[in-house]
């Protein structure tokens, strides 16, 4: 998380940088209790993704470089929308993934990670510990900026 705390250190308002920084440890408390998860980022290519690898990280994720090995699936790309992802991610999942067999596939909204800043970041790391350990974190984003993917 030391990329995420170099973000936030970059706040200047100490109250911002507090809080953002409390939510952060919240997150991580939590998740070092809990078995990392095996996530695959797709873009609508079906093309690994590792943009999100040091958030994923952060939300007790391990970032895996073939979909048979993931536990969770993500599809996310840089200016493509979740209506857009839903019509394009039923042709694009394998039956035989494991996150497909399970329900656990999840489109992300098209917030450009490359360019977030240390609030954002904090809201994406959020999202992400939700949908990976479900019923443990309820952060209320699920509709706006992500969704699980109904496979079935």
């Amino acid at each position: 998380m030391s990329f995420l705390n170099a973000v936030i250190n970059k706040v200047e308002d100490e109250v911002s940088r507090e809080y953002l920084q409390e939510r952060v440890e919240i997150v991580r408390h939590k998740i070092k209790f809990m078995d990392r998860v095996t996530v695959a980022v797709l873009d609508t290519k079906n093309a690994l993704s590792t943009e999100l690898g040091w958030l994923i990280d952060a939300a007790g994720g391990e970032l895996q470089d073939d979909a048979l090995n993931a536990r969770v699936i993500i599809y996310y790309e840089d200016g493509v929308g979740m209506l857009q992802l839903m019509g394009a991610v039923p042709a694009l999942l394998q039956k035989e993934w494991p996150s497909v067999e399970y329900d656990r596939v999840y489109l992300l909204d098209d917030r450009s990670i490359g360019s977030i800043g240390a609030a954002q970041a904090v809201d994406v790391l959020e999202d992400l510990a939700e949908l990976l350990h479900p019923g443990y974190f309820v952060f209320g984003n699920e509709g706006k900026t992500w969704i699980s993917f109904k496979t079935q």
